[in-house]
């Protein structure tokens, strides 16, 4: 399709080919059906469902929302959303990078998050129905006896039955070992399940057939906190024996939020026992729960990170259009004359920059996980190990910055649509809203943080993911040589030094058991390692941009360029990589040194913080 007002589809295939060489997974057997036109052909039809449908119905999801009846104790969702579901099961996508055993087509996961990418930029509340889908089955997939698998995964891959994700309880949030949702196993080797489970997405709709929830529960006698967490699979209707749909199963919607966003997906609240016939079936060992939910966890960390990416394109893009359009002001770079397009005036294009070089690192850092964990699953022995341990340390980065940075992107975009960008006429209100959520489920950022500063680093042994995550900045900043400036590759240089020794002086506090100024400080040392894999992806770029350039126009910069990019759409996108990848390195990056400033100044006043010290609150 081109031009659309959601993803910049010529950056997406410049990260996945140019960058990524996502086109040569096909030497690998697992992915020797596909190549380059099959993965072209698979993202155009993303990229046409995506603005000719589902972008419309994101407004209608928007106003009419999810709707619960309290008499049938159900949930309808937007029609929309639901003409949407039905051409993207037509299209093959739930089952896309699903086994092609149980129905699915086996493409790499970085081509997977690349389409996610599209259908999140169009509504971010649509993606989480199959999202979840997708992380359940994949559960049931890995872990599932023989018995389940025949029983669910066929369906759930082709998109015909749903799933969630149940973790969190009144009382058990961020601590998830708090939960008190029982099972007790039967004769039959079934389990009865009591208890209640709130804030779940997808939780009930009526887009799919049946709906296959994984909850997690603690068997009764096991013991308390997350060591003795079980995980069963609960699903809305049981199935009778020859795959037809049986009678409902004792877990019922009891309500669903009303949200400031992503008002078309149902986030319900679910009762499982009522009548003491709620049946789950135990999924993988008893006490595994937490291990095994853990794989789904890290599935929707990377999905909230597309999700993110998605939405802040999306808000972008129509950043752009507006700037291009929206007259005001003559042109300062003239004296006097008749009023131009806000997008000549020196803050906006600022903004404007601004926005591209996040949402472009954003969309390179997600999708360079994706791809790690497509390698660690082909590759052999250390290329393998060293594939999985980029995908880990990853995680975090794009699950807490893409969600972060969302939040300011669509509030950057706003700004450039200045008092229209209020009004709900105009959607990019609408993405602001929508995103929120995104820093807040799936394990909200500071837990996130705290992830990357304890398990990813810190307690990882001789902290593996972080060396691997140095070693490959190395290989770019050797590559950049003699390509890129000396500037921004010397920037590069110096933010991984400067890391490095901040890495180690937080050692030293691991060492002496500080481990409250350890956590006082996680939420900034993952922003600055943040800021840092985002200079990578600029640096990388330009490794690539600088020659691709060059090579169309002779030079990457002067009036000839200047003038070959106005005609040329080719130059004028690397040339604007370019652009980019000197904003944020050249201007942006400067930040960097302010987080680790804040990290090694040991200042205390966070950990001698109290809760009588925040006054002037009414008392609950």
């Amino acid at each position: 399709m081109g031009l659309n007002a959601l993803i910049d589809s010529r950056d997406v295939k410049f990260v996945l080919y140019e960058i990524l060489e996502a086109d040569k997974l096909g030497k690998y057997e697992k992915f020797s059906a596909f190549d380059k036109d099959t993965y072209d052909a698979t993202l155009e039809l993303a990229e046409q469902i995506a603005v000719e449908q589902l972008y419309p119905a994101s407004a209608e999801a928007d106003k009419t929302g999810a709707k619960y009846d309290p008499q049938t104790k159900s949930v309808t969702i937007p029609e929309g959303y639901k003409t949407t579901m039905n051409l993207y099961r037509e299209s093959g996508f739930p089952g896309l990078g699903n086994d092609p055993q149980w129905g699915g087509v086996g493409m790499p996961e970085v081509i997977c998050r690349a389409i996610m990418d599209y259908f999140s930029a169009a509504a971010v509340g649509f993606i989480t129905y199959d999202s979840l889908r997708g992380g359940a089955s994949r559960l049931i997939e890995n872990f599932g006896s023989d018995e389940l698998k025949k029983t669910y995964l066929e369906k759930m891959t082709t998109g015909q039955w749903g799933g969630t994700m149940c973790l969190t309880e009144p009382g058990a949030g961020s601590d998830v070992g708090a939960l008190k949702t029982k099972a007790v196993k039967q004769k039959d080797g079934t389990y009865l399940l009591t208890g209640q489970k709130i804030f779940i997405t997808a939780g009930d709709n009526d887009m799919f057939e049946n709906i296959i929830h994984p909850v997690l529960a603690r068997i009764e006698g096991d013991p308390p906190g997350t060591p003795g967490i079980s995980i069963f699979i609960v699903p809305k209707y049981l199935i009778n024996p020859d795959g037809s749909l049986g009678e409902r199963n004792d877990i019922i919607t009891a309500g669903i939020e009303h949200k400031m966003g992503i008002k078309g997906s149902a986030t319900c609240s679910l009762s499982l026992g009522d009548n003491g016939k709620c049946i789950g079936y135990l999924l993988g060992e008893e006490r595994q729960g937490m291990k095994i939910m853990f794989q789904m966890m890290n599935e929707a960390r990377l999905d909230v990170a597309n999700q993110a990416a998605g939405c802040s394109s999306a808000a972008y893009m129509h950043a752009i259009t507006y700037a291009k359009n929206r007259i005001q002001g003559s042109d300062p770079a003239a004296k006097g004359g008749a009023s131009v397009p806000i997008i000549k005036h020196p803050d906006v294009k600022r903004m404007l920059l601004w926005m591209k070089s996040q949402v472009e690192a954003m969309r390179m850092l997600t999708l360079l996980a994706a791809i790690s964990g497509d390698l660690s699953h082909v590759e052999q022995g250390e290329k393998a190990k060293e594939a999985k341990g980029l995908l880990d340390f990853l995680i975090p980065l794009c699950k807490a910055g893409n969600s972060d940075l969302a939040w300011l992107v669509t509030s950057e975009a706003m700004q450039v649509h200045g008092g229209y960008g209020y009004c709900s006429e105009y959607p990019v209100e609408q993405f602001a809203r929508d995103c929120k959520i995104l820093a807040i489920y799936e394990g909200t950022n500071g837990i996130q943080s705290i992830d990357l500063t304890m398990r990813k680093l810190l307690m990882n042994p001789e902290m593996y993911n972080f060396s691997i995550f140095k070693k490959r900045i190395a290989e770019t900043i050797e590559k950049a040589k003699g390509i890129v400036d000396e500037k921004y590759v010397g920037a590069v240089r110096d933010g991984v030094t400067k890391m490095d020794a901040t890495v180690k002086k937080l050692a030293e506090l691991r060492d002496k058991k500080k481990m409250l100024d350890i956590l006082a400080i996680a939420t900034p040392l993952q922003q600055a390692m943040r800021m840092l894999a985002h200079a990578w992806m600029h640096l990388w770029s330009l490794t690539v941009a600088v020659p691709k350039l060059k090579a169309i126009a002779g030079d990457i910069a002067g009036e000839k360029v200047v003038n070959l990019v106005k005609d040329n759409m080719e130059a004028a996108f690397y040339y604007g990589k370019i652009l980019s990848a000197r904003f944020y390195l050249g201007s942006e990056f400067k930040h960097f040194q302010g987080y680790l400033d804040y990290i090694t100044s040991g200042e205390q006043a966070v950990v001698e913080a109290f809760e009588e010290i925040f006054t002037g609150a009414l008392p609950q």
